[in-house]
């Protein structure tokens, strides 16, 4: 393994918009940041189609667009992009380390900007549609529905609040799911059971996603229980089984949720002082494009503000290590 001598000012693990908006706003405060794409450069928003609800464009813009202008702007002010997924992160280190392509980088600050991946059904249909109907984010692309018949795969509270949200722009809704109760809590059940825009369909799993023409027109059931096959006729179909962040680099390195993702305090800061966490890794509540790239500005601010308090070596703890060491919340 081959190491780089110089030890940058910040290094940045992740390509979409929170990534992208930490590079912009590290570069512009001469922070020389070094920026890895990951194994999907651009993040999530390279599988959308349509983006309407992104500031600044009266038009829709499209996904990979969007993130085509934020890498640009970013190499802009002199960010270094490397197209490698990061390997290996050692924060134990002062300054971090970081290992891609069998390169050793080291840095004295570190954002985590690898997002969170869709659970998604794994059909080849269904990652051919992505984007054409189907879709995991009711938030992103409901207003494109108004309407017409969805569906939602799932019965947690994920898929009841996709599905409460979609019945604001959908004529109907039916919630497929593959048990006969749903798992979600006992007042997002309440509040679907009462919408009379939602039905549900039990003890079924999608087998297909129809859409010859490359468009949704339905999916193809199966009922788990009966081994009876139906089509569902529908124009849209949302994954609602939830999230996975993208935080196994940092297992067993900086406190985590119960969920996975990043324990964040008072802004973006972690457990590990230097280290700091934006967009989907460390927000499993919001997830939208806009929240990602303010959240990858925070993390910027705060890491030239933490840089700033090294070079003054004032000998005091960063406010991260008196937070870190309080006991997790028991939920």
């Amino acid at each position: 393994m081959s190491s780089r001598v110089d030890t940058r000012e910040v290094i940045i693990v992740g390509s979409g918009a929170a990534g992208l908006t930490a590079a912009i706003y590290t570069g512009r405060a001469n922070m020389s940041p070094l920026l890895f794409e990951g194994s999907q450069p651009g993040g999530q928003l390279t599988i959308t189609t349509e983006v309407e609800n992104y500031p600044g464009f009266e038009d829709a813009i499209m996904g990979p667009d969007l993130m085509k202008r934020m890498r640009a702007q970013a190499a802009r002010f002199g960010t270094e992009i490397i197209p490698h997924p990061v390997e290996s992160v050692n924060l134990r280190l002062k300054p971090v380390e970081v290992v891609a392509n069998g390169v050793r980088y080291t840095a004295k600050s570190l954002i985590i900007a690898t997002g969170a991946e869709a659970k998604l059904l794994g059909l080849v249909s269904e990652a051919k549609l992505m984007g054409h109907g189907v879709s995991a984010c009711a938030t992103c692309d409901g207003f494109f529905f108004k309407n017409q018949r969805v569906i939602v795969v799932g019965g947690g509270d994920t898929a009841m609040e996709e599905a409460q949200f979609l019945t604001k722009f959908a004529s109907g809704v039916t919630i497929v799911h593959r048990r006969e109760e749903l798992r979600a809590s006992k007042i997002m059940q309440d509040r679907a059971f009462a919408n009379p825009k939602i039905s549900f369909i039990w003890d079924s799993i999608v087998e297909e996603v129809l859409g010859p023409e490359g468009k949704v027109t339905g999916v193809r059931l199966r009922n788990l229980k009966s081994d009876v096959v139906s089509v569902l006729e529908a124009e849209g179909l949302f994954i609602g089984i939830g999230h996975t962040p993208n935080t196994k680099l940092f297992q067993g390195q900086l406190e985590l949720l119960p969920s996975g993702y990043i324990r964040t305090y008072g802004g973006t800061r972690t457990s590990v002082p230097g280290v700091f966490a934006a967009g989907d890794v460390q927000d499993a509540t919001y997830r939208q494009a806009v929240t990602a790239a303010g959240s990858g500005c925070m993390a910027a601010l705060d890491a030239e503000r933490y840089l700033e308090e090294l070079k003054h070596q004032t000998h005091t703890l960063p406010p991260a290590v008196a937070v870190g060491r309080e006991k997790a919340p028991t939920k």
